[in-house]
């Protein structure tokens, strides 16, 4: 397969669990309908964006939200990245995102990794930590020859996950996400261009829809990054589908033109850790006696 037909579905969330997800059921036939054969929903599409809605709107993966979707995706014959969801398990809640097969199977679920925990004074402040657990494992599929990685959201902002997907061989990352109107006109799509660019792939971020009256207010802007840092497609913030292809020769183009991943120097950016040679001596020594690295040797020195 050259090239397969992504759909990014942008849509808007309201405060009613099943009517939220009879929507995105419909909105992700209308996608297939149009010739998606992968769609991907966004973050939280379920229940509203907070902290104080995810005990009450969490449920357990597999479970009623997820059964419908493996519904859908078995009707249409799709691959479909189940934006997310919050999940319960054992006491525990979890942001959630869910990927299925077009026979309806569930290939995995991914565990949103990084939580969101920022103060921007006067702005916004927002601690998933105050009810969520991080997740700590990472989740591939493929469809046909593309390789996709799963994060949710925070996650674009950590390079070292998008290297490691690129590493494993990935040539698609998707991040349900929910970028708000502080941070969203800065770094949405700057992050987005800079994780495509640093790892040569695809990079797609699927958010829902803006609701103003909302107790948080989702920027909107679903885009998709090509493996050349530019931007595939993009929309505003009102409810909307968008459509594109994953163009496997792009990313072998720009992976043969710019060849980084072979050119990468492992011997310089490979370190001990601080102070390996102090580890059988006085510990108390360690903050005090390390002064740095020494470039040839490849070794702290003080």
């Amino acid at each position: 397969m050259a090239a397969l037909r992504l759909a990014l579905v942008q849509m808007a969330v309201g405060s009613n669990k099943l009517e939220n997800v009879k929507r995105a059921c419909q909105l992700v036939k209308d996608a297939a309908s149009k010739g998606a054969n992968l769609v991907a929903l966004p973050e939280c599409f379920n229940s509203p964006y907070g902290t104080q809605y995810f005990k009450e709107y969490s449920e357990s993966v597999p479970g009623p939200t997820t059964e419908l979707l493996s519904q859908v995706a078995k009707e249409c014959k799709i691959y479909l990245v189940g934006g997310s969801i919050p999940e319960s398990e054992n006491g525990k809640l979890f942001n959630t995102c869910s990927v299925f097969s077009p026979s309806g199977d569930m290939i995995g679920k991914y565990r949103k990794m990084h939580l969101f925990d920022i103060d921007v004074p006067g702005k916004i402040r927002f601690q998933e930590s105050e009810v969520l657990q991080p997740g700590n494992k990472l989740l591939t599929f493929t469809l046909g020859n593309c390789k996709i990685g799963i994060g949710i959201c925070y996650d674009i902002r950590f390079a070292e996950l998008a290297q490691i997907y690129a590493a494993e061989g990935c040539h698609l990352l998707i991040y349900p996400g929910a970028f708000n109107m502080t941070t969203g006109p800065l770094h949405w799509e700057l992050l987005q261009r800079a994780r495509a660019l640093d790892n040569q792939l695809y990079v797609a971020a699927v958010s829902p829809a803006r609701d103003d009256k909302g107790t948080y207010v989702a920027w909107g802007h679903s885009t998709l990054i090509g493996p050349w840092g530019d931007v595939v497609a993009t929309t505003e913030h009102s409810e909307e589908t968008i459509f594109a292809n994953i163009d496997m020769s792009q990313v072998n183009e720009v992976r043969q033109n710019i060849p980084i991943s072979k050119q990468k120097r492992w011997d310089v950016y490979t370190r001990p850790s601080i102070c390996d040679h102090h580890e059988k001596s006085d510990r108390s020594k360690k903050t005090k006696d390390c002064s740095g690295y020494d470039i040839d040797v490849n070794k702290h020195v003080d």
